[in-house]
């Protein structure tokens, strides 16, 4: 009984811990911290050190809001189906095979909350707790979160990390850190921006289909069964087929869409059409080679995405069932009036930098000492994101 007393107040502490914001450190009166520079402007809440909202310009020079969320910030830690909008899973982002890991011989087990999987280490990851801000300037704001042992079921040891979001001309940066200091546990962490550059505005469609996706450095990406969890190969997307994004640019993301697989391709028992999967990112020429370029053809928006990781994940909104109520910067206007939309199926997609998922239980990869930190190591993630023009 005593130890279940204690667990729970382990749980209690970890979801308390940071919650409020440092000495002198205001929201605004919508509750949203805001950044911007010249041609962005980027608006963040504590609770997962979530983006809420991000302006860019279009082809027309307006400022339209790229990424799903919510106007009530309110609504977040309440919102039942916790799509991780905009927000950081920790410490463990991603799948974890049949829900357990191995460290120096011994075996760890997490929370099963994805079939036979754990996803993002459970339902009480770091996209469910309050983050403390620590630093608000006009270009910049700084996240810190304080990760108490087994908050997560099974993942031992505190880790204490942060992450800076800021903005330069059209661009949008985003930096991570995190220490270990008690013990060794695994370590993987991502920005989850769900993207839809049309804004929603365009009358023809919801759907994600009609932008480009070109991911020149990206030929290869992790087989995964019917759960989305990979299976330890590798393999090679051939020219024009289903997880083809390298061979040309200006690929529409719904290329395929046509082919037969293309359906199931992401599981499920052929209930997940499209993508959520991992691509590797290989061979690029450069720190800041672009390695990904997302493109709406109705808005006239590119965004391009440089990083330090080894991949990224690909998720294009099969599971939005329409129930989510879309932002007020996203309503259609028809004949003057606005009409509300909902958050369909497809209708977005998710660009996740990350290393490999699963890494931890595949040392085939190579990857396993990159996902587990310990005492005297600092775990660190880069990536940016720069708006333009088609």
């Amino acid at each position: 009984m005593r130890s279940i007393i204690t667990f729970l107040a382990l749980l209690m502490e970890a979801a308390t811990v940071l919650s409020a914001p440092g000495k002198g450190i205001k929201a605004g009166p919508d509750g949203k911290y805001t950044i911007a520079a010249p041609g962005i402007k980027a608006q963040f809440i504590p609770y997962g050190a979530t983006l809420t909202n991000l302006f860019v310009k279009d082809k027309n020079g307006k400022d339209i809001d790229v990424v799903l969320g919510y106007d009530d910030v309110d609504y977040y830690p309440k919102d039942p189906g916790h799509p991780v909008y905009n927000a950081i899973p920790g410490r463990y982002a991603n799948r974890i095979g049949k829900g357990k890991y191995t460290i120096d011989g011994e075996e760890y087990h997490t929370e099963l909350n994805d079939g036979d999987n754990t996803l993002h280490s459970g339902t009480n990851n770091w996209s469910f707790r309050f983050w403390n801000v620590t630093e608000h300037t006009p270009t910049s704001i700084t996240f810190a979160i304080s990760d108490a042992s087994n908050s997560s079921l099974g993942m031992l040891g505190r880790v204490d990390s942060s992450v800076t979001y800021s903005v330069s001309k059209n661009t949008w940066h985003i930096k991570m850190n995190a220490v270990s200091p008690e013990r060794k546990t695994p370590v993987l962490l991502t920005q989850h921006t769900y993207f839809n550059l049309d804004a929603y505005k365009n009358p023809a469609t919801d759907k994600i289909w009609d932008h480009t996706l070109y991911m020149p450095y990206s030929a290869r990406y992790l087989e995964a069964d019917q759960g989305a969890l990979p299976t330890g190969k590798i393999l090679t997307a051939a020219r024009g087929s289903i997880n083809d994004f390298a061979s040309a640019a200006n690929l529409a993301l719904g290329h395929a869409r046509d082919q037969p697989g293309f359906s199931g391709n992401c599981g499920a028992n052929g209930a997940c059409e499209g993508y959520n999967g991992y691509w590797l990112i290989e061979n690029k020429p450069s720190r800041d080679a672009v390695v990904v370029s997302l493109a709406s053809p109705f808005s006239g928006v590119k965004a391009d995405l440089r990083t330090d990781q080894p991949g990224v994940v690909l998720y294009s909104c099969n599971w939005m069932d329409g129930s989510a109520q879309l932002k007020s910067t996203q309503k259609l206007a028809v004949n003057g009036t606005a009409v509300p939309r909902t958050a369909g199926r497809s209708s977005c997609v998710a660009i996740e930098a990350q290393d490999y998922p699963d890494g931890i239980n595949h040392p085939e990869w190579g990857r396993v000492d990159k996902q587990i930190l310990g005492p005297g190591q600092k775990y660190n993630w880069e990536s940016s994101w720069t708006f333009g023009l088609v």
